[in-house]
């Protein structure tokens, strides 16, 4: 009966919280530094501050509002929708806002500026004209050039000098072959053709030997890259200062080694494992402690003595 009576104050003490309340239970119930929080939502710590105490004059918009108590609330695992309802209970009537249709007058163009529209096109029209006859008139012509001829054609109709009209072109030059040629260009292909048959057949043992030789070598030298490797690969062993976790719960942990370097961080979801090798001793930061299996060393250690009225264990391990 008693156990009744404290689940059903725990529930109406939620119902009756602000969403910031409630956000700020669950953030140090799973121990998760503020600063943490706004990285993970990629806000400025200051507008996470102002969610947690129902402050929102960092957002003046109330769509943004609810978007932000929306995400933040999924990322503590909290139902978004009781702390939807709770923000709409206290806040819901501050932010009615008005939504004013804009009114549109359609006005039929007026006859004086359609008339003026045609005037000063007419005018541009006609200024365009003036200023191309004058630029023709400046240039001494009368009438239009032709197109038929130009001058890049009469310069190309233009005859050599000491050439008469009429008179055929001479034709081109043939320079006389003499009788030897004809026959240097038969035997000469077929004196290179034998030369280079008797190079191959010279050469080609000596490049069946060197392929066999290369060949040779590079099986000695995979063979012994092979067992070189197999001589120096160490044997695998098993590491001492490695600690297992177990997350039944959500959990957000930080662990940080003898060189003060973090190499373990995160919220984690029920369900997953983790394994954190390093050189102790360790610090260790475990919020919802209860809900964490931690073992070191395969030993199984003790999180529920070492965690705080906040369920949040903070301890140094292998001293």
């Amino acid at each position: 009966m008693s156990d009744t009576q404290f689940q059903d104050s725990a529930t109406s003490s939620r119902i009756n919280a602000s969403p910031g309340e409630l956000l700020l239970r669950q953030r140090e119930q799973l121990g998760v530094p503020l600063g943490e929080a706004a990285r993970a939502l990629n806000l400025r710590p200051a507008v996470v501050e102002g969610l947690e105490q129902d402050r929102y004059d960092e957002i003046p918009v109330a769509a943004y509002r609810r978007g932000y108590l929306r995400a933040y609330a999924r990322y503590l695992g909290l139902d978004d929708r009781l702390v939807l309802d709770s923000y709409q209970e206290r806040f819901g009537a501050a932010d009615a806002e008005r939504k004013v249709a804009p009114v549109s007058v359609n006005r039929p163009p007026s006859k004086l500026g359609v008339w003026l529209f045609r005037l000063m096109t007419v005018l541009v029209i006609a200024g365009l004209i003036g200023v191309t006859v004058m630029w023709w008139q400046s240039r001494g012509g009368s009438e239009p050039p032709s197109f038929d001829e130009s001058p890049a054609m009469e310069e190309n109709n233009e005859l050599p000098p000491g050439a008469q009209e009429g008179a055929e072109p001479a034709p081109p030059t043939t320079p006389a072959l003499s009788s030897e040629q004809p026959g240097a260009r038969l035997t000469q292909p077929d004196e290179e053709a034998d030369a280079a048959e008797t190079t191959e057949s010279q050469a080609a043992p000596a490049e069946t030997e060197q392929t066999a030789t290369v060949n040779d070598v590079a099986a000695l030298d995979l063979a012994a890259n092979i067992s070189g490797e197999a001589a120096e690969e160490p044997a695998p062993a098993g590491s001492t200062n490695r600690l297992e976790l177990t997350f039944n719960e959500q959990s957000w942990t930080e662990i940080f080694d003898a060189n003060n370097q973090r190499v373990f961080v995160g919220l984690q979801t029920p369900g997953t494992t983790a394994t954190v090798e390093g050189e102790p001793p360790f610090r260790l930061t475990v919020g919802n402690a209860t809900g964490v299996v931690l073992r070191y060393q395969g030993e199984q250690v003790n999180l529920v003595e070492r965690a705080g009225a906040n369920n949040v264990a903070r301890f140094t391990l292998g001293e």
